[in-house]
């Protein structure tokens, strides 16, 4: 069984592979049926469903900031 991930909203994390720009850094802006996610390398924003970037995610770097509004986790319990 794959590995729940929780995401915060300020969560940069490291995808498999990079960005045309050459960055493979996101930081995570919006939490919801898609995530929508803002490229460390040029400042493109996209959009992409959870399960895709449950699987295209290779690392976590720096957490946000704890707490984060009610629902802002992807898997486990909601606060």
């Amino acid at each position: 069984m794959p590995e729940i991930l929780h995401l915060r909203v300020g969560d940069v994390v490291e995808l498999k592979k990079p960005h045309p720009c050459g960055a493979n850094e996101w930081e995570i802006l919006g939490l919801g049926v898609g995530v929508k996610l803002r490229c460390g390398g040029c400042g493109h924003i996209v959009r992409i469903p959870r399960a895709r970037l449950e699987r295209r995610v290779r690392n976590f770097l720096p957490r946000g900031p704890a707490g984060g509004a009610p629902g802002e986790t992807i898997g486990g319990e909601r606060s």
